[in-house]
């Protein structure tokens, strides 16, 4: 089976994992908006960081595929949150699932893999936007918090990098 690994990343932390999983698997990683011959591949292993309940570049990509259904796909999203979670995953599946066909979402295997965050290295509107979410969590009582609400406070304007190359495991024994 003709494989190749696709990838959206912002800050880095999904180019680190897409580009390891390349390595350990022998398969040529590229960014999604340079991908030029995608339907050359029958399985399309596809790496995207999680942006306001979606998935960097995953959308854009699956609009390059002729015949959808003739694919294999693994999606890997990656993200701050905490994927043992299970109120995180169902939340992240559920931005994917509205992302994308649901025959391909069906059909999909569904990886989670946290990230990092480091508040040094992101643009104006992202600073803007945390420090929004930032102002409206701390008021949350604590009691009321959810365990990525706890995080964002936890981490807010620090570096937090919870990239696990040992993750990606799980990846390599479904391919």
């Amino acid at each position: 089976m003709n494989k190749i690994i696709i990838y959206g990343s912002k800050y880095g932390s999904t180019e680190k994992y897409a580009k390891e999983l390349a390595r350990r698997i022998n398969v040529e990683a590229i960014e999604y908006d340079k991908i030029k011959n995608i339907n050359d591949y029958d399985y399309i292993i596809y790496l995207g960081a999680l942006y306001a309940g979606g998935v960097m570049g995953l959308v854009k990509t699956l609009k390059k595929i002729d015949d959808l259904k003739s694919k294999e796909f693994v999606i890997v999203t990656v993200g701050a949150a905490d994927t043992t979670d299970s109120n995180n995953v169902n939340n992240i599946e559920n931005g994917i699932n509205k992302q994308i066909p649901e025959e391909i979402y069906n059909k999909a295997k569904i990886f989670h893999l946290r990230g990092a965050i480091y508040y040094s290295k992101l643009d104006v509107k992202h600073k803007i936007m945390m420090k929004l979410l930032y102002n409206k969590a701390k008021n949350i009582p604590e009691e009321k918090q959810t365990p990525e609400i706890k995080l964002m406070l936890e981490t807010y304007n620090k570096e937090a990098d919870f990239v696990d190359f040992n993750t990606l495991d799980n990846i390599i024994n479904v391919l």
